[in-house]
């Protein structure tokens, strides 16, 4: 799974390099902070709509379709602050095996 992160941290740092007019991803770039912003506010209110549709439902596609665009588009996020998916893993791998109270605590020392 990492060297698919790896590969899409490739792609989205290379479309800062693009045309608005030739990538959805540039697009946003050039667009700026707001845009990406609205945009990931956007797919995080779809992601619950889709979590209370499916709540009970058998078929869960649809949750997995909506947190799939919300974590592309925060990973645009990152790209545009100058940060890639190896920076949320290692946060991720810091924590692992922390306790949840604990590394809450930690962050308000």
């Amino acid at each position: 799974m990492s060297e698919l992160l790896r590969q899409l941290d490739e792609v989205l740092e290379n479309r800062k390099q693009e045309s608005a007019e030739d990538s959805y991803v540039a697009s946003l770039y050039h667009k700026g902070l707001d845009k990406i912003l609205k945009k990931i506010g956007e797919e995080a209110t779809e992601t619950v709509m889709a979590a209370k549709d499916c709540d009970n439902a058998s078929d869960k596609s649809h949750l997995v379709y909506e947190v799939t665009d919300l974590w592309f588009h925060t990973l645009v996020l990152l790209h545009q602050q100058g940060l890639t998916s190896q920076d949320i893993l290692q946060e991720l791998e810091r924590r692992f095996g922390l306790s949840g109270h604990v590394e809450k605590a930690n962050r308000s020392e």
